[in-house]
């Protein structure tokens, strides 16, 4: 499902117009962002929480060479699936 089609099914199944699921969507996708980017966990009851991980560095094998490379330590987004929403994939 790609974002349009999520639009478009939130807004069925909310009755309300696409144009204002949009805006919902994308102020919902921006309020995360700038919130896992300050270190803040965001937790939504149920759905899940997304919070910020670092990545030590690490030893990897460009595919193309095949030659050892350093990948460098980093910052990720991580995602955990709540109760509810893992228990609904079975």
């Amino acid at each position: 499902m790609n974002k349009t089609e999520f639009i478009n099914a939130v807004a069925a199944e909310a009755a309300l117009a696409k144009a204002e699921t949009k805006r919902a969507v994308d102020a919902f996708v921006e309020t995360v962002k700038d919130a896992v980017k300050n270190g803040d966990k965001v937790t939504l009851l149920g759905f899940g929480t997304f919070s910020t991980v670092e990545k030590a560095a690490r030893r990897g094998v460009n595919p193309k060479t095949k030659e050892p490379i350093i990948i460098p330590a980093h910052k990720t987004v991580k995602f955990k699936p709540g109760t509810v929403f893992a228990g609904s994939l079975k």
